[in-house]
């Protein structure tokens, strides 16, 4: 939807998705994965809620839907555009939705060009840097000469990618430098953002579907009518993904393609709607929100970068233009807050609110980048916490190679993991890469608290903070996260306090002084500061309410604004217990919702333009014209006294900018974005890509892959040949990771307890009848499975859960690995990492992995030994011919003729989609749906 508040916070809670007519799970097996959250999937379909399940397996939440739908990992993108196409041709879109709250009917200028005219790629790309100049992709000016873009000479050019990667642009996304748009209400106008998406999305077709999803045509209309039945004024439709979207290559733009379907429908905003992003942990929200990220500040602010913020005003002007729409104008006010948190008395307006004390940007310094900075001994030391790379990263040997060049590394965690143990139990070791008496990394272990054993907030995929008491002291010299990084932060400034160095004032001037409770630091004190709270005046100290009570002069002091409201009336509302949420549908009293407290975001969206809730099933708030003001049963996410009707002059800027009829109150200019102007790094519009390593053939265009995706082109990170090319028959499956209720992430809380391990005892793969015998494999027998990376042993079970389907013309296999084993002998369990067969390739937008896709072999028996094992998959990358170039080109040359779908011209000048009628070509007589 271009922008949320904040990275992959979901847009509705997840007991909103009892509130649905039908759930669409893909991406994820929530039933597994998530079972405390999967209360509210049973609930709705005990109301009469279809539950579809989109998955390359069929796993315990396909058992509880009403159907499971195979797909082929990867190809998600194709799915929704032939949805989305079915919604267009088929006039099913929530006509009044689309064009009052979406920028359907918005003007692009006229540089614009699209896939369909560049063969895969958008226009404004560079082969030579791998990235895309996003000024072509911008709105036309009202003047007709201009574009509406950013201010700023910096946010011009090719470099606005590597800026934008990974977040960069925070919670309010990208910027415009004003809100007057054009627009042609009739939608007729050839650029329109309606008449791009028609036209973009005409190729996505069912019988593409059935080509490259391997997803049968009655399936597909299964899933199109369940969806399109089952939204509108009186009914909604949910969907909810997890890691099977996001870690791919275009990871962001399949998230976008399901916003963009769900904008059509009319299902943002709306009871029983949205986007769930189902996130595994209790505070992995948490970790985004008040971040453990490189890019990003508390509350999605972007960090500063070096060259281009050399003052606080040219940081925020890069952040968000005043004369743009909406409540990300405000960002003065969250940073000033933030550092008046974080150095109090010494943050002044004279000295930008010490902006300098902050660390700027010089490029991307994600995971996967700092692994290649230890290789080549750029990094000294190195804090694990919370994570095992040594088996929970991709391409698991880079991770322990690069650790082994460390002069010091700290882990803390519950058990010696396999991170902690790489020196003496790695696979390097076994190989004779590594001998232990060579390593000079020094490795200190520090035993974590478990959660039962210490107090404070935590955010789960929900948005939804809730506070977790004390139920026992740590043992021994176990610490909470909060005990350690105080103690350590009074050490440093301990040593450093007559230092007169003025790169050590960041740390002396920190706030560092909450109060102790029992040896610890106070935790409900650490979230009243994040909460904010008034600086000077008559109410000094007391807590804030509301973010918009932040402002932009130091008189506010607040750790993370989206928090705002946490602690108001200095009380711990995220303490909140009433039985079942206590009355009304959003179960408001139950911990506390960010932000302020709100259950929906965008909820202005389940009103009509009128102020009127679209129908009395799906009410939510609505406007009341005797009070004044907007009412309901959630606290509505609009400024409150905002008229439906009004329509204030859009170059005032701000909030005050904002119309009665704008509910995406952090978009530039308030609409929800089915076409993104700018601030996604790979293109305005999802578009099918294959994977960095795929056996398939694109089918749609001749761009094999993203022409934007990050890549490590190395010798220890070498890739198979894709489809078409030399070699592509030695790596001919698809392998895809996955993650199994018994155990948990890389297994550090679960391999460690004997009745899990009993539960889960052995690494294992999950194959098809057909590939079992194809390959001569049996159940409960050994498969060795061999990447370009790595060669690793599992045992083989045999099932109809993962099937074989029909690509392109030809059987493709996939093989299900869980990701819970390391090699370690301190574990109850132990195995091969199946993390060890990932490469590194990056979506260019949040630089995640692409770890749910990759090429493989699979035979029958146990893999070789030591050596032998490096001396086998080097047998196989000869024998493919795989080099450091193979699969690093960025741009695919055209080798074969795609036919284009033809394209009538309306009466209007429009372009229309091709009317089918009841025939053979269209054997299940969809009216008017384009077909080629």
């Amino acid at each position: 939807m271009g922008a949320s508040y904040g990275r992959g916070g979901a847009t509705q809670t997840l007991q909103d998705m009892a509130n649905s007519d039908c759930i669409v799970l893909q991406g994820g097996n929530m039933a597994e994965a998530h079972p405390v959250g999967f209360q509210w999937v049973s609930e709705a379909k005990a109301r009469g809620a279809k539950v579809i399940h989109v998955d390359p397996r069929f796993t315990r939440t396909s058992a509880v839907a009403d159907k499971h739908i195979p797909i082929r990992a990867g190809s998600d993108v194709v799915l929704f555009g032939a949805l989305i196409n079915y919604v267009l041709a088929n006039d099913l879109w929530f006509r009044e939705y689309v064009l009052s709250y979406t920028n359907a009917a918005t003007i692009v200028g006229e540089e614009y060009r699209d896939t369909e005219d560049l063969h895969g790629l958008f226009s404004g790309f560079d082969p030579e840097t791998g990235k895309y100049d996003p000024t072509t992709w911008a709105y036309a000016a009202p003047d007709g000469d201009g574009r509406v873009d950013s201010p700023g000479e910096q946010e011009h050019g090719a470099s606005a990618s590597e800026r934008a990667a990974g977040d960069e642009l925070g919670s309010g996304g990208p910027s415009l430098e004003h809100a007057e748009v054009l627009r042609d209400e009739t939608l007729q106008h050839p650029r329109t953002v309606f008449q791009i998406l028609k036209k973009h999305y005409q190729r996505y077709t069912p019988e593409m579907v059935s080509q490259m999803c391997g997803i049968s045509e009655d399936d597909f209309y299964y899933l199109a009518r369940a969806i399109t039945e089952n939204s509108g004024p009186d009914r909604t439709t949910c969907f909810g993904y997890a890691t099977g979207w996001t870690q791919h290559t275009f990871g962001a733009q399949f998230i976008r393609s399901c916003a963009i379907l769900q904008l059509l429908l009319g299902n943002v905003g709306r009871p029983g709607g949205g986007i769930m992003a189902l996130r595994g942990h209790a505070s992995i929200q948490g970790s985004t929100d008040i971040p453990t990220l490189f890019n990003l500040l508390p509350g999605y602010l972007p960090m500063p970068r070096t060259g281009l913020h050399d003052s606080l005003d040219d940081y925020l002007t890069s952040i968000a233009s005043p004369h743009q729409k909406g409540y990300w104008t405000n960002a003065r006010s969250y940073f000033v807050s933030l550092m008046k948190a974080w150095y109090g008395d010494a943050a002044t307006a004279d000295n930008d609110f010490c902006f300098d004390y902050l660390p700027h940007l010089d490029g991307p310094h994600g995971t996967y980048q700092t692994t290649v900075a230890m290789l080549e001994d750029q990094v000294e030391g190195y804090f694990v916490l919370g994570q095992n790379p040594a088996v929970g990263s991709a391409n698991g040997r880079m991770q322990r190679m690069g650790m082994s060049h460390l002069k010091w590394m700290v882990v803390r965690d519950l058990a010696l993991i396999e991170t902690a143990n790489f020196w003496k139990e790695g696979p390097e070791i076994d190989s004779g890469e590594l001998k232990t008496e060579d390593i000079e990394t020094e490795v200190f272990f520090m035993p974590a608290a478990t959660h039962v054993e210490k107090a404070g907030s935590f955010t789960q995929t929900q948005r939804l903070l809730q506070w977790r008491h004390q139920a026992l002291p740590p043992k021994e010299d176990c610490q909470s996260e909060l005990s350690f990084f105080y103690e350590l932060g009074q050490l440093i400034r301990a040593k450093l306090a007559d230092s007169t160095d003025p790169r050590d004032r960041p740390l002396l001037d920190l706030t560092w002084d909450y109060p102790m409770v029992d040896g610890e630091p106070d935790a409900e004190s650490v979230l009243r500061e994040i909460n904010g709270y008034y600086v000077g005046g008559e109410r000094d100290g007391q807590t804030l309410t509301a973010y918009t009570e932040m402002a932009d002069d130091g008189s506010t002091a607040g750790g993370c604004w989206i928090y705002t409201g946490v602690y108001a009336d200095d009380v711990n509302q995220a303490a909140r217990r009433v039985p079942q949420g206590g009355g009304g549908v959003s179960q408001r009293e139950w911990g506390w919702a960010w932000p302020a407290d709100r259950r929906i975001l965008y909820n202005r969206a389940s009103a009509d333009p009128s102020g009127k809730p679209w129908s009395e099933r799906k009410k939510l708030i609505w406007w009341d014209p005797d009070a004044g003001r907007w009412v309901g049963d959630d606290n509505p996410d609009f400024p409150l006294e905002r008229d439906p009707a009004a329509r204030p002059d859009p170059s005032i800027g701000g909030p005050e900018a904002l119309a009665g009829d704008d509910p995406f109150i952090m978009q530039a200019d308030g609409k929800g974005w089915l076409f993104a102007p700018k601030g996604l790094v790979d293109g305005p519009l999802p578009t099918h890509y294959e994977a960095q390593e795929s056996p398939v053939d694109n089918a749609l265009y001749p761009q094999q892959q993203s022409p934007a995706r990050i890549m490590f082109p190395r010798t220890d990170n070498l890739e198979a040949p894709s489809a078409g090319t030399p070699g592509d028959d030695v790596f001919p499956f698809v392998f895809t990771t996955y993650r199994l209720t018994e155990h948990h992430t890389a297994g550090g809380m679960s391999r460690w307890l004997p009745y899990l391990s009993e539960l889960q005892p052995q690494m294992f793969c999950e194959v098809s009848p057909e590939l079992a015998a194809e390959r001569g494999l049996s159940n409960d027998g050994w498969a060795t499975i061999i990447s370009p990376r790595a060669v690793i042993e599992a045992r083989v079970l045999v099932t109809d859960r993962m099937r074989t389907l029909r690509i392109n013309g030809r059987d493709v296999h996939q093989i299900g690995l869980p990701y819970h084993w390391g090699q370690g002998r301190e574990a109850v369990v132990e195995g091969d990492a199946a993390n060890d067969l990932i490469g590194l390739a990056l979506d260019p937008n949040t630089q995640i992995q692409e770890s749910k896709v990759g090429s493989c072999d699979i035979r029958a028996g146990r893999r070789p030994r030591g050596s032998a094992a490096n001396e086998l998959v080097d047998d196989y990358n000869r024998r493919a011919g795989v080099t450091i170039a193979t699969d690093s080109e960025r741009v695919t040359e055209p080798d074969k003729e795609i036919i284009y779908p033809p394209i009538e011209e309306n009466a209007a000048g429009g372009e229309a989609g091709v009317e089918a009628g009841a025939d053979e070509e269209n054997p299940n007589d969809e009216p008017g749906y384009s077909r080629w």
